[in-house]
């Protein structure tokens, strides 16, 4: 379709995000609240001419498509999806994703979108200059991942506590070859980069402990999308299982996983859930999930949001920190930038 240009909605304009929202809510679709770019195609270039489709991007990943039924087959798509393409591209930002419901799959797939999974509630599809091939690949020969049989965990660390601690101990104790997987999406109180050095400082004697960052692929719930998944049982299911799917799929065969260790979730009901999605989902891929109690200090387990908890309300030379928190933590959190982040959580409404 020929003549048709895309106009740029300002998010911040109160007027122009609900017009955006209200033509999204006749396809029964939401705006989901981390889009930071967002464009609209109009029925004409009159003043109120009205919407007749938009998308939005989330850092890489393209969400939030919409187009009436009438111009559906006539390019509206291509338009939309080549100029947030563009945008990434200004950003230095050259692979992107798409999350869907699997019966738009095609609609992408025809625009060079490759799947990278499907299941029953959504499909994550990508482009770009490599993929997940590709990136495992870079990621075995970078640190330097054998063909020997081993473990894994995959852990957020927000921040480093004694119970991950003993989680990684556990499984170096009895198995030959520990993979742990930092998460790498900075959505997290404390940087990927800060998670990761302090997991790596902290099990360096463990010698059987390789600890690896996880790449864009092990997928963050904060970034799964709301748009077209509005019930949130639904959504939290759907976010499982495609993780625990693509985890099995490629990152288990790649790097010879057979079991993923887990702690035991007695509080938070979404890592509970996730639990459960991995222990339904990764014996279909050969992979044995082990559940490992957590480790507690008095009656209570240790859990890295009630650290945060603790340092939002208290100090962080307090001894039940002491308690909970490994060396290589407590130092960081005296050190310059350990005291700026405690400062700006003791700001915040709530930890995160």
């Amino acid at each position: 379709m020929y003549g048709v240009n895309t106009e740029r909605v300002n998010l911040k304009n109160r007027v122009e995000r609900e017009e955006v929202e209200t033509f999204l809510q006749g396809f029964n679709l939401l705006l989901d609240q981390d889009v930071d770019y967002t464009i609209i195609i109009r029925n004409g270039a009159s003043h109120g001419a009205s919407i007749i489709a938009t998308c939005s991007k989330a850092k890489s990943v393209l969400k939030c498509f919409a187009v009436v039924e009438e111009l559906r087959g006539e390019g509206i798509t291509a338009i939309l999806i080549s100029t947030l393409i563009d945008k990434l591209f200004s950003q230095g930002i050259y692979h992107s994703f798409i999350f869907t419901r699997p019966a738009k799959a095609h609609v992408f797939s025809a625009l060079n979108f490759k799947v990278i999974h499907s299941s029953v509630d959504v499909a994550l599809l990508e482009n770009g200059i490599y993929d997940i091939h590709k990136a495992i690949e870079e990621m075995k020969g970078k640190y330097s991942i054998g063909d020997a049989e081993k473990v894994a965990l995959v852990m957020n660390c927000n921040p480093f506590t004694l119970g991950h601690y003993y989680l990684i101990e556990e499984a170096s104790k009895n198995n030959r070859e520990v993979l742990v997987f930092i998460v790498e999406e900075d959505q997290s109180l404390f940087s990927f980069k800060t998670r990761y050095e302090l997991v790596c400082k902290g099990v360096a004697h463990l010698e059987n402990v390789k600890v690896l960052p996880s790449g864009e692929y092990i997928i963050s719930s904060a970034t799964f999308p709301s748009y077209f998944i509005k019930e949130e049982g639904t959504r939290l299911r759907a976010y499982a299982e495609l993780d625990a799917s693509i985890f099995g799929k490629y990152f288990c065969r790649h790097f010879i996983i057979t079991k993923r260790y887990v702690g035991e979730e007695p509080y938070c009901p979404v890592t509970a859930a996730y639990n459960e999605a991995l222990e339904k989902v990764l014996p279909t891929y050969g992979v044995e999930v082990t559940q490992i109690p957590r480790k507690s200090f008095g009656d209570v387990a240790i859990s890295a949001s009630r650290v945060r908890n603790l340092l939002k309300i208290g100090d962080v030379h307090s001894q039940e920190l002491n308690n909970l928190l490994p060396e290589v933590t407590l130092e960081f959190l005296n050190s310059s930038l350990g005291r700026e982040i405690v400062e700006k959580l003791k700001r915040s409404k709530s930890p995160h």
